[in-house]
Parts: C-alpha cells; sequence; structure tokens
C-alpha cells in the first residue's frame, strides 16, 4: 500500500485568516498576549499505594512543575505583555529548556472574504518553533494516539485544532499555546517563536461524501425514506469491530495491519493503538494478526479481541492491559472475534480460528472446535462449541437472548440462545437462516436496536429483521458491510465498517450501546 500525505481535513479550505498579519487578526478580533513560564520546585507524593500501585501514592517527594497554569478558560491573562501579530514572529523566553505561553480569543465575524461562515468547520493551526501544545476554552481534549491537535505533534510540526463544525457567526474562542524550545534532551541554543498561525475555514459538507445504496423490502419503520448514506473515512484495507466513545468518535480495528483507528467529527482519522492484536516474529504469515471486536465494559474500559495474540484484553485506566480470557481448558484460544458484555459486567466472546495463518488448519490450533465462551469472575466457560465459525454476538434489550452469527458458507444462520439470570446460556436455535441467499459472505457482525430488531452484516448487505424473525428488509451498500456500531449523541447513527471504508447511516430508532459510567478517549 502507497503512503497518503497526512490531513486533518480533506480537500483545501474555503478561507485561511493568517493570525499573523494585522488584517487577518483584525478580521477575527485577536489580541495576541504573552507571558514566559517558568520551573519550580513542588511538592507531590511517589507512585503507587496499595489501592492504586500505578496512580500517586501518599508518600511525599519533590519534583517540579511549568507555571502559570494558563491553559484554563478563567486564567486571567490582562496583565501579559501585548504583542502585535507581527511580534509573535520574535524569538521569545529565555533560551535552552525554556516555555512559554501565548494567548488570543477569535470571534467568528459575519464574513471570512467571500464566505458566509455559518455551518463551516474551522481548524486552528499553529507551528511553534519547536513543540506545542493547544487549550481550547480552557480544555486540551486529548485522546490516546493524537499526534498534533492539542498535543505536541512533532519537531516544529504544525499543530491543528477543530474549534467547532458548526460554525455561527459571533461565536468566540479562547485559545492558549504553550511553547517549548526544543529538542528538549539537546539543550538547544535557541528561542521559542511562532512560524504560523492560521484559521481555515472548511465548508459544512467537506468531510463526508455521499454514497449510493439500495434498499430491498420495506424499511420504513427504521429508515426514513431519502436517507443519504454518507462515507465518512475512507482508504482502508480492512475495517471491522466498531464502539463508539462517550467523548462522542468512533474506534475502529484494522486487523490486516494491525492497527486501531479512531474517527471524530468533522472526520479527523488517528492511529488509536498501534499492533493492536499481534507483537511476535512471525507476524508476516498472518493475514490478520490484529485487533478484530472493540467494545467497552461497565467501568467504561476498553476490552478487545486480539487475533494473533489469541487473547482478549481489557485496558485499565493507567494503560497497562489485564488478560481476561487466552485459554479454556488448558488450551489457547484460536482467534477471538467479536464481544459483548451484559450489564452485570459478564463478558460474552465468540472464538473462530479466521486470526490463524492456516485457519482451521493452521498447526497451532489447540482447541477442537470453534466456541462461544463466557467471562466472569476470572472465569473462562464454555457456552456453545456446535457453530463452525461463530462471530457476530448481541443482546436482546432485555438480555434474555443471545444472538450469535454463524461464518459458514453452509450455515449462514443467526442463532438465538435463552440467557438465564446467572448469565448461563441454554436452548439454542436457529433463529433465522440466510444459508439460501445470494451473496457470498456468511454472517459477521450483529447489533441490536431499542425496538429489538436485528442488523446483520449478512449476503449482500445488512438484514434488518424484528424480534419475531420477520425480515423487514436489507441495506445494500457499496462495499460488504462486516460490522456495526451505534454512535452520535442521540444513538441513531449505524456506523458500518465495509472494507476500505466507513459508512454512517442516521435512523428512526436508537441502538443498544455498552452501557457503562466513562470510556477512555
Amino acid at each position: 500500500m502507497l503512503p497518503r500525505p497526512p490531513q486533518l481535513l480533506p480537500g483545501r479550505p474555503a478561507a485561511v485568516v493568517d493570525l499573523q498579519a494585522d488584517e487577518g487578526a483584525a478580521l477575527v478580533g485577536a489580541q495576541w498576549r504573552y507571558s514566559d513560564a517558568r520551573v519550580e520546585e513542588i511538592d507531590f507524593v511517589e507512585v503507587g499505594s496499595d489501592a492504586d500501585p500505578l496512580g500517586p501514592g501518599d508518600r511525599p517527594n519533590r519534583t517540579f512543575d511549568v507555571l502559570p497554569h494558563a491553559g484554563t478558560a478563567e486564567f486571567d491573562d490582562s496583565g501579559w505583555r501585548l504583542l502585535t501579530p507581527a511580534q509573535t514572529q520574535s524569538r521569545l523566553a529565555n533560551g535552552r529548556v525554556c516555555f512559554n505561553w501565548y494567548r488570543l480569543s477569535v470571534t467568528v465575524p459575519e464574513r471570512v472574504g467571500d464566505l458566509d461562515p455559518t455551518g463551516c468547520t474551522i481548524v486552528f493551526e499553529v507551528v511553534v518553533d519547536d513543540y506545542a501544545e493547544v487549550w481550547v476554552d480552557g480544555m486540551l481534549p486529548a485522546a490516546l494516539g493524537d499526534a498534533g491537535g492539542p498535543v505536541v505533534a512533532g519537531f516544529n510540526a504544525p499543530n491543528r485544532v477543530v474549534l467547532t463544525d458548526a460554525a455561527r457567526p459571533g461565536q468566540t474562542f479562547s485559545i492558549a499555546v504553550f511553547g517549548m524550545n526544543g529538542p528538549i534532551s539537546a539543550s538547544p541554543r535557541n528561542y521559542i517563536w511562532l512560524r504560523a498561525a492560521t484559521l481555515d475555514f472548511f465548508a459544512d459538507d467537506a468531510t463526508t461524501e455521499p454514497a449510493p445504496y439500495t434498499v430491498t423490502g420495506s424499511l420504513d419503520s427504521v429508515l426514513a425514506p431519502g436517507t443519504v448514506l454518507e462515507r465518512v473515512a475512507t482508504g482502508f484495507e480492512f475495517t471491522e469491530g466498531p464502539v463508539w466513545t462517550a467523548d462522542g468518535a468512533l474506534l475502529f480495528s484494522s486487523p490486516n495491519t494491525n492497527q486501531i483507528y479512531r474517527w471524530s467529527p468533522p472526520g479527523i482519522v488517528s492511529v488509536f493503538r498501534s499492533h493492536s492484536g499481534y507483537t511476535g516474529l512471525d507476524i508476516g504469515r498472518y493475514h490478520q494478526p490484529g485487533s478484530n471486536g472493540l467494545t467497552f465494559d461497565p467501568q467504561g474500559r476498553l476490552t478487545i479481541c486480539q487475533h494473533g495474540n489469541r487473547r482478549v484484553v481489557r485496558v485499565e485506566p493507567h494503560g497497562n492491559v489485564t488478560v481476561l480470557a487466552d485459554r479454556y481448558d488448558g488450551r489457547r484460544l484460536n482467534s477471538p472475534n467479536d464481544l459483548v458484555y451484559r450489564s452485570d459486567g459478564t463478558l460474552y466472546f465468540t472464538d473462530p480460528p479466521f486470526g490463524l495463518p492456516e485457519v482451521f488448519d493452521d498447526p497451532k490450533k489447540e482447541l477442537p472446535f470453534s466456541g462461544v465462551f463466557r467471562v466472569r469472575d476470572g472465569d473462562v466457560s464454555l457456552v456453545a462449541d456446535s457453530l463452525a465459525g461463530p462471530n457476530g454476538l448481541a443482546f436482546s434489550p432485555d438480555e434474555r437472548h443471545l444472538y450469535v452469527g454463524d461464518w459458514d458458507t453452509r450455515h449462514k444462520v443467526v442463532m438465538r440462545y435463552d440467557v438465564a439470570h446467572d448469565g448461563s446460556v441454554s436452548d439454542g436455535i436457529e433463529f433465522f437462516d440466510m444459508t439460501g441467499a445470494d451473496g457470498e459472505d456468511a454472517i459477521d457482525g450483529i447489533k441490536v436496536d431499542q425496538r429489538g430488531n436485528l442488523y446483520v452484516c449478512g449476503p449482500s448487505g445488512i438484514w434488518i429483521i424484528t424480534a419475531d424473525g420477520t425480515h423487514l428488509g436489507t441495506l445494500h451498500l457499496p462495499e460488504d458491510p462486516h460490522n456495526l456500531a451505534w454512535g452520535d449523541a442521540d444513538g441513531r447513527g449505524l456506523y458500518v465498517t465495509a472494507l476500505t471504508s466507513i459508512y454512517r447511516l442516521r435512523l428512526n430508532v436508537a441502538g443498544i450501546r455498552p452501557v457503562c459510567e466513562r470510556n477512555p478517549s
């Protein structure tokens, strides 16, 4: 795969405001204020306690802090030095290992040249010689995997931060830029200055594109006529395992390239986790070594099915990983595929061998079957072993039924199991059979909406099936769908991982999402 140029948003902006020019700064009412920052010794504590061995403990120590903390919204910079736009290019701070702050507010004008900015996406871009962090309205909303944005982008590299994706005239943003001289370990013989500072205005339709789709059957109860299918990201090798985060982003796996990506409105894609499924010396043998299914537990902790490592892991708040399941009855799992939590924290996952280099015939395969498993209080128990390729799974809204899809071209069936109060599973029945349908794919990802309808990635598209087994209709997309997630603030956005692209379709009904207290960005 050939490399592509990195960009925050696709295309070119409709207008650019230069904040280092008098005319540009005046247009948005920007006034630059400046202060050096200083390093001071402070009281703190050593790492670790009995309650939290990886967090701050209770034994006092001495360390250092950089002051002032000028990123907060309420910070008073009225006594700071005023800079003209051109003076932002002056060499400032004390040199060597030093830090400083630039602060300004910008207001969206009625017009930016010929452009009405209403509805636009506005990106603040700054290039600090040498490193920068960017606070907006008192917040530094960093996410794991960020390379730039509000956090350090690189040596003299641009930081690009989205201020809004729905601009309106009169809207004001408070911006604080923390500058750092670098490389820090080299103790450089230079000073800090701004190489560039701009506002880029992108048209409101710049970050998605409409995609064709067709419907067979009648889906008016869940899909309004004329609803547009949006392609929100593309250019991937194969996408899977999506889940919506509490801070309004979509995480999804790239099993072939061993990555987890993060997509966030208005169209920013970043690597959230590298080596997401395998770090073995023989990774070249694997077609899909990376992660597959993703979800959050009731405490908001990301849980990952890892193909190559052949296990299910949970990412803890400090970033360390807990292995939830890697063996059953003393034997290594095949390659965990998809997963779902019950609201009481019991985990269920599927374990076909599709992530192994030679699949069913792989010499390292240890289990003689493909299982559906349950994890509760550290115990891994078998739920079902009758399916050749158990894949997607989901609960009914009342959690009384567990649906499991079979990726088996001779048995394209969605199974339904009864779930008891203690989490045990019984009485598996063939809920819906697609074996005779047109299309090469079998059953992949499954999700359920709040009415109990199933959305099943199956032959030729997404099958919508009622809780009583009635097939309402099928969505046929430009690419074969492989998994689904409910997203957007109201849970009505159906996000589809489909080979090379991510699609979104707004529905009339909200979906069942992981119920959790919080989850990490």
